[in-house]
């Protein structure tokens, strides 16, 4: 027994000095290009960027794309850019098309992409590397490049469906194959958290500092008049947009202001169109991500006002922190992930959402301090903390593939140079 756990000890000792002197390098497959809106993919790479040399291999072209005289991919070649240290964009050129038929074709285009990305992140030092999918529609880069570990990030219920739907199959059998699994919500967990041991639970975070620091109150919406009870966040189906025309209704001497735009609103462009005509109804149009903290900072209310239903049960909203980091009291509702947070105000039918907008209208002295209690949960959920518990999880699934000295090469998955 004795001779056992040294021998234990002693193998643990020698991955740990093996991965000490590892560099890990990231190959995220990612479903956007950078430059679109921010999403928790665009937050986490890019801190993870300057822990690791990261390659993000966005949406590629379809080959017609590449053969239209005069279009902007026109006969274009591999390109990288790199929008922060550590961090190269890879635009595919036209040697690396997406094709879906013939599925042989398909696969051996990929296999120019992935490789195109992997000798980046050689080149840029990486000894070690890691697929990062962030949709299980990349699932078969597992079987086309080699990689010392992989993780697949589950930040939505993909299915979209407002009933409970089982877990595909493509997605089970990625859960099942891939080294960590990391997935934002606790209803996420428990619909798939039981398919692989190595699943772990990091919700959405907030970039502290741009939400916490004080910003001037934004002109367009300084002239709206207080008070002003507002939503921040991309304007959507998800929305219990009746409930918002029965509030503003209710309450004509509030202002009620979206900030954000309009996206995927279909079968609901009746009720925008009622908000739209109310009088202290202000929409106020898209902002950039540097915008948008002035805005949450200067509403008297904030508002997570979802429809409850097995799609927005397995949510996390990106707003949640970003409200709670500003110290403003938030409304929401009953969504599973929000519903034992004693920072949020839970409210199901109207007269709970208009008694709960008053109250938090008129907390008078005891809002200080439960703006503290906000304002210590966001910090508990900074980006950057999150970013650091997931850049731990990745060197775990390295060392796990680590093999027993003499039973192996450099680490368990064919890295080949």
């Amino acid at each position: 027994m004795h001779l056992s756990t040294h021998g234990s000890i002693s193998l643990r000792i020698a991955v740990v000095r093996q991965l000490c002197s590892a560099r890990i390098g990231i190959l995220a497959l990612v479903p956007d290009e950078w430059e679109d809106i921010v999403m928790p993919r665009h937050q986490i790479i890019g801190r993870l960027a300057a822990r690791f040399p990261v390659v993000w291999l966005g949406p590629t072209p379809g080959w017609r794309e590449y053969l239209r005289p005069g279009g902007p991919h026109f006969l274009a070649p591999d390109r990288f850019y790199a929008p922060t240290a550590g961090l190269d964009v890879y635009r595919p050129g036209w040697r690396h098309p997406l094709v879906y038929k013939p599925a042989a074709l398909g696969r051996r285009f990929l296999r120019g992409r992935l490789a195109a990305a992997r000798r980046r992140l050689i080149e840029d030092g990486a000894t070690h590397i890691v697929l990062y999918l962030w949709r299980d529609e990349f699932a078969d880069a597992l079987d086309q490049v080699a990689h010392d570990a992989s993780c697949y990030h589950v930040d939505d219920e993909y299915s979209f469906s407002e009933r409970e739907v089982p877990n595909s199959e493509r997605e089970v059998t990625l859960i099942r194959r891939v080294d960590q699994v990391i997935v934002h919500s606790p209803a996420l967990l428990r619909k798939k958290g039981g398919i692989n041991p190595h699943t772990a639970l990091v919700p959405n975070g907030v970039d502290f500092e741009a939400f916490s620091r004080r910003h001037p109150m934004p002109p367009d919406l300084a002239v709206i008049p207080p008070p002003r009870v507002g939503y921040a966040g991309v304007i959507k189906k998800q929305l219990d947009l009746d409930l918002m025309v029965r509030l503003a209704r209710a309450r004509p001497h509030y202002s009620f202001v979206f900030v954000g735009p309009v996206m995927n609103a279909a079968g609901k462009r009746e009720q925008l169109a009622a908000l739209e005509n109310l009088p202290n109804v202000f929409f106020l149009g898209p902002k950039r991500v540097e915008e948008l903290p002035a805005y949450s900072q200067h509403f008297d209310v904030c508002l997570m006002c979802y429809e409850v239903n097995d799609y927005t049960n397995h949510i996390f909203p990106l707003k949640l922190n970003e409200y709670l980091a500003t110290g403003r009291p938030v409304v929401a509702a009953p969504i599973e992930s929000v519903r034992n947070l004693d920072v949020v105000t839970l409210a199901t039918s109207d007269q709970e959402w208009l008694a709960a907008i008053d109250r938090h209208l008129n907390e008078g002295d005891a809002a200080a301090e439960a703006a503290a209690r906000r304002i210590a949960f966001a910090r508990a959920h900074d980006w950057n903390v999150l970013a650091e518990r997931i850049a731990r999880l990745i060197e775990g699934a390295v060392a796990r593939n680590i093999p027993v000295a003499g039973q192996g090469g450099a680490l368990g998955k064919a890295f080949v140079s």
